[in-house]
């Protein structure tokens, strides 16, 4: 497996969750987004870290930054290491002042609002990025309008999906196009 190294394109309030945001990773040398659906707090957090916000008193990953730096421990990198069911897993890198280093699960907004704070690098193994990647194309000025988004996914013809998608990635809407992604993934493993 190979680690590709992602960044924060966005962050954004999800439309079709309430009280959900969804943070939207780019691939360093790629045209791929990785939308993943995240928290409230979560959210905040990172938006907090990102606008380098300092709190009257330390918020949650805060102090779970300052318990690692006591103990001269180093966040070195975050990685999305695993998708089952939808769900992202990350694993922290941690390395200690002899060297030593240490795997920690974690949520994956957990280890981004950690990946902030610390200034670490993110990356997410290329599987998932295969699988749960958004590829961003320009779409040509000779291209039809996508079609509407009152009908349900699966009505739509494949060329249809495809022209949505696009759309919505040109629009910034991560969520919608997380859906029609999924539409899409549905229909290639019913044909496989």
């Amino acid at each position: 497996m190979r680690k590709l190294e992602i960044k924060i394109a966005a962050l954004a309030s999800s439309e079709s969750q309430a009280n959900s945001f969804v943070v939207v990773l780019k691939e360093e040398e790629g045209n791929r987004r990785l939308p993943v659906v995240i928290g409230a707090f979560e959210a905040q957090a990172i938006a907090l870290a990102l606008e380098n916000v300092h709190t009257n008193r330390p918020m949650t990953h805060d102090l779970f930054k300052n318990t690692l730096v006591a103990l001269s421990i180093h966040l070195k990198e975050v990685v999305i290491s695993n998708l089952k069911f939808g769900v992202f897993y990350a694993t922290l890198i941690c390395e200690h002042i002899d060297g030593s280093i240490v795997e920690i699960d974690a949520r994956t907004s957990d280890a981004i609002a950690l990946a902030v704070r610390f200034n670490s690098r993110i990356y997410a193994y290329d599987f998932i990025m295969d699988e749960a990647g958004i590829i961003i194309d320009q779409p040509s000025a000779s291209s039809p309008s996508p079609p509407g988004k009152n009908k349900p996914l699966r009505s739509y013809s494949d060329n249809e999906l495809g022209q949505m998608l696009d759309e919505a990635l040109a629009n910034e809407e991560y969520e919608r196009a997380a859906e029609i992604r999924d539409e899409i993934q549905r229909r290639e493993e019913g044909n496989s």
